[in-house]
């Protein structure tokens, strides 16, 4: 096999094995659990709002351990995402973190980076027929922005710690829409 042959081969490997890796994501995520047996490997049985999924909790390639170590939940940093009692934020608010740092290439209109395209981050509430919107994600934004901080993937653009706090009281204050008079909220980008 000459080097072209052999090239070619070694992309051709390289997509099958992130399309395996994606579809076995994408099946796993979002599966009921009571346990974390009930999970593959590299996911967690989370609870979400009132219901206990499977939840990746690092990217597949690295580590369980990788981390930013950066004073969060899982490195005995502040867990509540809301108790500093500040004015809650709006998603019109949360929305300019969620488009820098989830939408450009996967929780939004193109989803090529994601293994996950059920929902969109890049509005609030989906137009009619749309897929669901950040208002339905809300619960799974904080779990994976804030509490174990592995949104977005190592080596991505990352919101710094502060708007990692405002997407946390944007969730616990109830995932507010654009305050009255601001931009229409559904299907806005």
């Amino acid at each position: 096999m000459d080097a072209k042959s052999k090239g070619g081969f070694g992309v051709l490997v390289a997509v099958v094995a992130v399309a395996g890796c994606m579809i076995s994501q994408e099946d796993a995520a979002n599966r009921a659990c009571s346990s974390d047996t009930d999970c593959p490997q590299a996911y967690a049985c989370m609870e979400l709002g009132a219901q206990r999924t499977c939840e990746l909790i690092y990217p597949p390639s690295l580590p369980a351990d990788a981390g930013p170590g950066d004073g969060g939940p899982a490195d005995g940093g502040p867990s509540d995402g809301g108790s500093d009692g500040g004015v809650v934020p709006t998603y019109c608010e949360v929305r300019t973190i969620l488009n820098a740092n989830c939408v450009s290439s996967c929780h939004g209109a193109v989803f090529t980076g994601s293994g996950r395209s059920d929902f969109r981050l890049d509005y609030y509430e989906p137009p009619a027929g749309g897929l669901k919107g950040a208002k339905a994600m809300a619960d799974r934004i904080k779990v994976r922005t804030f509490d174990i901080r592995n949104m977005p993937p190592l080596g991505n653009p990352a919101p710094s710690d502060a708007e990692r706090g405002v997407v946390a009281r944007w969730v616990t204050g109830g995932a507010l829409p654009c305050s009255e008079g601001g931009a229409a909220d559904a299907g806005v980008n």
